[in-house]
C-alpha cells in the first residue's frame, strides 16, 4: 500500500516575493516552496548569466528542480506597471494570490548631510513606493477572495536609526507604519500584516557584518518565520519581528505614561524631568493612532 504523503502547510497557495534572486529574498522564495506554495519570484536583471538568465530564473530552477512550482518575473517594484504585472502572474499562472513578501531594497549608504535629493529619492522610491505599489495591488485582489497574508521586510534601522544609512533608515522606518496600517485596515477582510526586520548575512550587508557572525546569521535561518507568518493558519496581525539566526524578538512602538506641565515657557531642565518621569510611568502600545490619541486625550481628562 502506498503511503499518501503528507500535506504541506502551503500547499495550493500562491506567493509574491519580491527582491527574491538574492540574499534573504531567495532564502524567503525556497522556504515558501519547499512548505507548498507556488512562487512568483521577482527580481530586476541588473547581471545576468552567459545564458541570458538572472537571479530570479536561477532561483525558479532550483525551486523546479525540488519538485516545486515558479515562474521570474523581472521588474522594477518602483514601477507601478510591475504592481500589477506581479499580481497577473500569479493569477494567469496558479490561478490565485495568497501570500506576499516584500523583500526587495536597497541601502544607499551614506552620511545625513552628504545626502543628495536624487540619492535619498532613488532609496525611498524602492524601499517605501515600490512596497506600497506591490502590496497595495495584492491587497486589493487579497480582499476580494476574504483571504491574504502579507509579511513587509524591514530593518531594526527604522526602529533606532542607522548610522550613514539615513535614506535607508527613513524608508525602513516607514515600510513599519505601512505594514501597520495595512493590519488596521486589512483585519476584517482577512487580510493579515506582518514586518520582519531580519539580520543576515546577505549581499547588501556582508561589508559590515562582523565575521564572528556572519555563519550564524545565514538568510534561510530566518526564512521560517516568513513561512509561519504566510501560512493560512497564522492569525497573527500587525506584529513587528526581530530575527537573526535561529533567535526572534518582539518589537512594538511604546509610549510612556502621561504627566502633565502647566502653561507657558518650559525650560530643559523641566521637560528632562517631565520625559524621565513618563519613562517610568506604565509603558503603552496601541494597534493604530486615534488609539494612542483617544487613550492621551482621557488621561489629560482625568489628570485635569
Amino acid at each position: 500500500m502506498t503511503t499518501p504523503q503528507k500535506s504541506l502547510p502551503l500547499q495550493g497557495q500562491v506567493a509574491v516575493v519580491t527582491g527574491g534572486g538574492k540574499g534573504l529574498g531567495r532564502a524567503f522564495a525556497l522556504h515558501l516552496a519547499e512548505r507548498g506554495a507556488a512562487v512568483v519570484v521577482n527580481n530586476r536583471n541588473r547581471t545576468v548569466d552567459a545564458d541570458g538568465r538572472g537571479p530570479a530564473d536561477h532561483v525558479v530552477a532550483e525551486i523546479e528542480a525540488a519538485g516545486g512550482r515558479a515562474v521570474a518575473n523581472y521588474g522594477d517594484v518602483a514601477v507601478t506597471a510591475t504592481a500589477t504585472a506581479l499580481v497577473q502572474d500569479a493569477l494567469t499562472h496558479f490561478g490565485r494570490l495568497d501570500v506576499l513578501v516584500t523583500s526587495a531594497a536597497i541601502t544607499g549608504l551614506e552620511m545625513f548631510h552628504k545626502t543628495t535629493e536624487a540619492s535619498f529619492r532613488t532609496v525611498l522610491d524602492v524601499n517605501v513606493v515600490g512596497t506600497a505599489l506591490v502590496a497595495a495591488a495584492a491587497s486589493a485582489v487579497m480582499r476580494e477572495a476574504g483571504h491574504g497574508r502579507v509579511v513587509m521586510i524591514a530593518s531594526t534601522a527604522g526602529l533606532h536609526g542607522e548610522l550613514a544609512a539615513a535614506a535607508y533608515a527613513a524608508s525602513k522606518g516607514a515600510v513599519i507604519a505601512l505594514a501597520r496600517t495595512a493590519a488596521h485596515e486589512g483585519a476584517s477582510k482577512g487580510v493579515l500584516t506582518n514586518v520582519l526586520l531580519p539580520y543576515a548575512t546577505t549581499q547588501m550587508t556582508e561589508q559590515g557584518m562582523d565575521p564572528q557572525h556572519a555563519d550564524r546569521m545565514r538568510s534561510e535561518l530566518v526564512a521560517p518565520v516568513v513561512g509561519a507568518l504566510a501560512d493560512p493558519a497564522c492569525t497573527l496581525n500587525g506584529q513587528v519581528v526581530v530575527a537573526a539566526g535561529s533567535g526572534l524578538r518582539v518589537a512594538d512602538a511604546v509610549e510612556g505614561g502621561t504627566v502633565t506641565f502647566p502653561p507657558g515657557p518650559l525650560s530643559p531642565a523641566a521637560l528632562t524631568d517631565l520625559l524621565a518621569r513618563s519613562r517610568a510611568g506604565e509603558p503603552h502600545t496601541y494597534t493604530h493612532a486615534r488609539a494612542a490619541f483617544q487613550s492621551l486625550a482621557t488621561d489629560l481628562k482625568e489628570l485635569s
